[in-house]
């Protein structure tokens, strides 16, 4: 199954629904967002993300445990790279629980099973960098570049991503008055799962978005992918300046 994230997808808009309550401390709330979201599930990757939050909203530890290996069962029936890199968090939440009703054996694989999961992505793109500089193929992507989303902040990464319009959202919402553009890139070096996304909201990098201290080479530019309207780009930016969170950037 090939799978793209997108905060349009029904089931997604449901748990940002529940995560929005959940942040609110409005528990019962958020869990009922959550079992709604699964009795609306219609594919393995749906079922995982729902089954995922309907564990996290549980008190039982039993019942907890249920849906959190539901999800890992939906998850493992994708073959996905961003599913994938939810992998470590979901063995180590089980974990837990198992540690917690005192099954150290189950525990112990469990937690092992996370440790093994983590490390380098294994996701080998393409990748795009969405921008509004007029670059050409050959140039050299480098860190060192002001944040799009606090200016004062100088980026010692340059991030780029697996998912092309994940890359056009980028370019619309990025500084500069050129054209939006998108180039297809390749990594000079060592890249990892960007912080900033990973396990915050959703479980693992389900937008495939990653950063390097190397350089990007560019090697192509696509010129297609689904623009966001003016009324969206304006959102997004609106969450943009109401966001006070701190930006990982070491």
């Amino acid at each position: 199954m090939k799978f793209e994230f997108s905060p349009n997808n029904q089931i997604v808009k449901i748990c940002i629904m529940g995560i929005l309550e959940r942040d609110k401390g409005n528990f019962e709330e958020a869990s009922s967002y959550f079992f709604k979201a699964w009795q609306e599930t219609t594919n393995d990757f749906e079922k995982f993300l729902a089954a995922f939050f309907v564990a996290h909203s549980q008190n039982d530890v039993l019942e907890k445990l249920k849906w959190l290996e539901l999800s890992l069962q939906h998850a493992l029936n994708i073959d996905d790279e961003s599913v994938k890199s939810a992998y470590p968090t979901m063995y180590h939440d089980i974990a837990q629980c198992y540690e917690t009703l005192e099954k150290i054996e189950y525990a112990e694989k469990y937690y092992e099973l996370s440790k093994a999961h983590k490390g380098s992505p294994t996701d080998k793109g393409p990748f795009y960098h969405g921008t509004k500089a007029d670059l050409q193929i050959g140039d050299l992507l480098t860190a060192g570049g002001k944040s799009n989303y606090k200016s004062e902040l100088i980026m010692n990464h340059i991030y780029f991503t697996a998912i092309l319009n994940g890359a056009g959202l980028a370019a619309a919402l990025a500084k500069g008055e050129g054209s939006e553009r998108v180039y297809i890139v390749e990594p000079t070096g060592e890249y990892e799962n960007d912080p900033n996304v990973t396990d915050k909201k959703f479980p693992g990098n389900l937008t495939r978005s990653y950063r390097s201290k190397a350089p990007l080479l560019i090697v192509g530019e696509v010129t297609e992918w689904v623009k966001q309207t003016t009324g969206e780009i304006k959102e997004w930016q609106k969450k943009i300046k109401d966001n006070n969170g701190e930006i990982i950037n070491h």
